[in-house]
């Protein structure tokens, strides 16, 4: 072995240490989440706001990634309510648009009408993406009520229970 000429492994090592990122900041980033505290805060205030209008239904919270974290069902909500509540809020932190936008945009015809099939998307109303300081921290499903319009005004008051809690 030749002493005055470093080995093969020695000569990789520094060139791909030369080809790393100059920081390691660069690969990586931090994201906010909502805490289970606030989902749930959401998810209640959504379900008063459908009481308080006559409506039985099921608020589901899911997290930025589409996750559940919060499922609340009232006594009366129909047994569909919990999977259609958990798809809209998927399907508006999935496309980080509400559902109510998504359904006028998937109508037959349109370029993105195959989004319909995809396996739990609902393209109906009551699904909201819950955002501040430009994030999207997750989303809120509502289901039950007697159309997505009042599903989407219930969503909106678990919103804005909440807006002070996760504005900066």
């Amino acid at each position: 072995m030749d002493w005055r000429r470093p080995p093969l492994p020695v000569l990789l090592a520094l060139a791909l240490a030369g080809a790393a990122p100059p920081a390691a900041a660069q690969a990586t980033f931090s994201v906010r989440v909502l805490t289970p505290e606030t989902a749930l805060k959401a998810a209640q205030a959504a379900l008063k706001k459908c009481r308080d209008s006559g409506f039985q239904v099921t608020v589901a919270v899911v997290d930025r990634m589409g996750v559940t974290q919060v499922l609340l069902r009232d006594r009366f909500a129909g047994p569909h309510t919990t999977d259609m509540a958990t798809a809209k809020a998927y399907s508006a932190a999935s496309f980080r648009t509400n559902t109510s936008e998504l359904a006028a945009a998937t109508q037959p015809g349109q370029p993105q009408s195959g989004i319909r099939h995809r396996p739990g998307v609902a393209a109906v109303g009551g699904g909201m993406m819950i955002e501040a300081g430009g994030s999207l921290l997750g989303a809120i499903g509502v289901s039950g009520a007697p159309g997505g319009r009042e599903d989407d005004l219930c969503a909106a008051a678990g919103i804005a229970a909440i807006r002070e809690d996760i504005e900066l």
